[in-house]
């Protein structure tokens, strides 16, 4: 598929090729340099909510009954710190 470069350096993405990657209005499109003079790479950056959505819940697997969630020990852990460093500081 050929496309034109326009006057503001815009180029329009066939169809076929922004359906296939799921391009879509505010997709990021990372330019580089080719391995020849006369070739330019082009990477889909990846939707950051697509990544958060598709991730979610894949660490329950890892939760243990016997132990304390991790979150919880993690804001109990943070307390401590804020009220250690207060103590410091006085």
């Amino acid at each position: 598929m050929t496309t034109t470069v326009t006057g503001k350096n815009q180029v329009t993405i066939p169809a076929t090729i922004a359906s296939a990657y799921g391009l879509k209005p505010g997709s990021l499109l990372d330019w580089l340099p080719g391995n020849r003079p006369d070739e330019i790479t082009c990477r889909v950056i990846p939707d950051p909510e697509k990544l958060a959505y598709e991730i979610k819940g894949s660490g329950r697997k890892y939760l243990k009954e016997d132990r304390p969630h991790p979150l919880i020990a993690l804001q109990k852990e943070r307390s401590h710190d804020v009220s250690s460093s207060r103590k410091r500081s006085l």
